[in-house]
């Protein structure tokens, strides 16, 4: 089988690129540089969304049965700043590639990566967000993803491209960057390895998330493409939900330093949704899909990335220090 997956080289296209290679496709990974970490068997290439003839070549010459949608601009406080970039890349680019699909006269399975963003504010009593609740996007980026979810929806009732539409919620895992639990693991090592004061910069601790680990998000990816409808829409989530406050005891209980916490303003969002929670009655039963992974041991992986990251960058740096004409 021969999958494509776009955004091959963000944080979860590589986990799925090695997910599919596992399960014996090729893949075509598309990207705006190089990944990293090369993954055994894939083929990779630098291509941006927005870049219909580039990206239509690589389609028509590729021909891929199954596409993961994965590119996109997705951060919401990046949107807020950079609005028009963000929907030329997720609304815009969602159009290159299915106009790329019809031109190649192709009719592969599309798992478009939408978001729990398309929701904004959910009232205590909706909670877990189904998926009929109303889409009310507090910021660029939940607005943009709005359009991708409806523009798949559209190919699928006016051309029948199979399409099938995934609503991400929260996820997080080794190599994340970006995000709360990253964040907060990084500056906690940092603390554990001496690089700062025993003192923990923290936003709003009382903010709450279901927290999914990227490894039962791309499981559920390849599951949506194995048996999910065409032209439906599923949220993907963990099941468990968890405050701020909650994952730092989680993460101070597995570091070897003591330390103390310290509002910052500037870790504060001014439209930062209180609770953000998916049921996912839906995928479940289409699916059979669970998550697997607990936060308390994704928190560990997360410890443990930032642990070898940060000694690996340290010592590079302490290399390029070495003075001209000296040999270790």
């Amino acid at each position: 089988m021969r999958v494509m997956i776009t955004g091959a080289a963000g944080f979860i296209g590589r986990f799925l690129v090695k997910q599919c290679r596992a399960d014996g496709c090729g893949v075509l990974g598309l990207g705006l540089q190089e990944p990293d970490e090369a993954v055994d068997g894939e083929r990779f290439e630098v291509c941006d969304i927005r870049d219909q003839a580039r990206l239509g070549k690589l389609i028509d010459e590729f021909r891929p049965d199954r596409i993961f949608h994965l590119a996109a601009q997705s951060y919401p406080t990046v949107s807020l700043i950079q609005p028009r970039e963000t929907i030329d890349i997720n609304v815009g680019g969602t159009v290159n590639l299915f106009e790329c699909v019809r031109e190649a006269k192709l009719m592969p399975t599309i798992v478009v990566a939408c978001s729990s963003a398309e929701y904004g504010l959910v009232a205590a009593a909706d909670l877990p967000t189904r998926e009929t609740h109303p889409l009310r996007p507090l910021h660029p980026y939940g607005v943009s993803k709005v359009g991708q979810d409806l523009l798949a929806a559209q190919y699928f009732a006016n051309y029948s491209i199979p399409a099938i539409r995934i609503r991400i919620f929260n996820t997080t895992g080794p190599g994340k960057l970006g995000d709360v639990c990253s964040d907060l693991a990084r500056r906690a090592v940092e603390i554990e390895q001496g690089m700062h004061e025993p003192r923990l910069r923290v936003g709003n601790l009382g903010t709450r998330r279901a927290l999914i680990d990227v490894r039962d998000m791309t499981r559920a990816l390849w599951l949506a493409a194995e048996s999910g409808e065409p032209g439906e829409v599923y949220n993907v989530a963990a099941t468990d939900i968890y405050s701020v406050q909650e994952v730092i005891d989680m993460i101070r209980a597995n570091v070897s330093v003591q330390f103390e916490l310290e509002q910052d303003p500037a870790l504060m969002r001014g439209c930062d949704e209180p609770v953000i929670a998916g049921d996912v009655t839906k995928f479940r039963a289409r699916t059979g899909w669970s998550p697997t992974f607990t936060l308390s041991r994704t928190l560990r992986d997360v410890l443990d990335w930032w642990r070898a990251t940060l000694k690996r960058e340290a010592g590079v740096h302490s290399q390029s220090l070495t003075p001209i004409g000296v040999t270790e």
